[in-house]
């Protein structure tokens, strides 16, 4: 079991940043993904990455603004987001996958869910 606990979302002006972080507990996965959701639409793959190597994997839609990390030792994946755009706002989800599979872009990749944290960017 893994459990996920999100921070770090806000309120932002178009153009600026913001960091989220998500913890997990239980045993460490094979990968970590964040998902967002904007109201009507699906929940859109953003960003992952393997937790032992480090390997990344972006959405095209974020390349070049949004760096995702870890801290083995916090046992915390981040999302630091840059040059924010109306577009991003939406709840912001954690994810994790207990087995080895790469790239894990889709939902159906992941086992474990945070409960998401609401990122809003104001024109």
């Amino acid at each position: 079991q893994v459990q996920l606990v999100e921070s770090g979302g806000g309120l932002v002006q178009a153009g600026g940043s913001l960091r989220l972080s998500c913890t997990a507990s239980g045993r460490s996965p094979f990968a970590m993904g964040w998902f967002r959701q904007a109201p009507g639409k699906e929940r859109e793959f953003v960003a992952a990455i393997t937790w032992s190597s480090g390997i990344f994997y972006y959405t095209d839609s974020v390349k070049g603004r949004f760096t995702i990390s870890r801290d083995n030792a916090k046992n915390t994946v981040y999302l630091q987001m840059d040059r924010l755009k109306p577009e991003d706002t939406a709840v912001y989800v954690c994810a994790a996958r207990s087995s080895s599979f790469w790239p894990a872009r889709t939902a159906e990749d992941y086992d474990y869910w945070g409960q998401g944290t609401q990122v809003t960017v104001s024109a």
